[in-house]
């Protein structure tokens, strides 16, 4: 009980709520590296997703990269860069990328390698070329697995963004690290629960999102993975 009032108290401190190191300032930082990360990760992962779903080439190749990046430990990925280019954001923004682009490639190969072949056929039939294709039918065809790759890629950018604060950059990192440098339960556990929620808001954006782009037919088709 202690704890959780602690806790109370430290979320209704006024102090907590203002200033470059309160709840507002931290979290559009967290906001900040986590959409940088996630566009520059979509921007990468989709193109590519989509050519080696619609050329069929590259399907062993994508799925390697992608256990192999899934593999790499994030914060080691980041001590790496680092050592490599110093500290500073771009460090940051590398790891949380080679973080996110597995889920979104993957899922964006997939999408479009679920397309009947008849389906394709038949566009073909009516005159569609290749590009027509891919734009107008396995593109609409694959939103639903774009969609959950890049939920899954954005959940995980948002809780791994606090690894920010080693290196000197700002977000709700902080509050972990700055906790843990001063032995304080309240401010480690605060900063969690503010990380936590922003995870949820950002898992039910994401189904806001899918039930607003997608048809309830393509919503069930992606749910059974058929």
């Amino acid at each position: 009980m202690d704890v959780l009032n602690e806790l109370v108290a430290w979320f209704t401190d006024p102090g907590q709520w203002s200033g470059p190191a309160g709840i507002p300032a931290r979290t559009a930082e967290h906001l900040q590296y986590s959409l940088l990360g996630l566009l520059i990760s979509a921007l990468v992962a989709v193109p590519v997703g989509l050519l080696t779903g619609h050329t069929g080439l590259g399907g062993f190749a994508t799925a390697s990269l992608a256990n192999f990046a899934r593999a790499l430990p994030t914060i080691g990925v980041l001590f790496l860069i680092v050592l490599l280019v110093g500290i500073g954001l771009m460090p940051v923004i590398i790891a949380l990328v080679a973080l996110a682009v597995p889920p979104i490639l993957v899922n964006t190969h997939e999408g479009v390698r679920q397309v009947e072949p008849a389906l394709k056929d038949a566009a073909l039939g009516m005159g569609m070329r290749g590009r027509e294709v891919l734009m107008h039918l396995e593109l609409p065809v694959a939103v639903p697995l774009i969609i959950n790759g890049m939920r899954t890629a954005a959940v995980q950018v948002v809780a791994t963004a606090t690894i920010a604060a080693y290196v000197g950059v700002g977000g709700l990192g902080r509050y972990i690290v700055d906790g843990q440098a001063r032995q304080d339960l309240t401010m480690m556990v605060g900063g969690s629960l503010l990380v936590v929620f922003l995870a949820v808001v950002t898992t039910l954006l994401f189904a806001g999102l899918s039930r607003l782009l997608v048809a309830p037919g393509l919503r069930a088709l992606a749910a059974t993975g058929r």
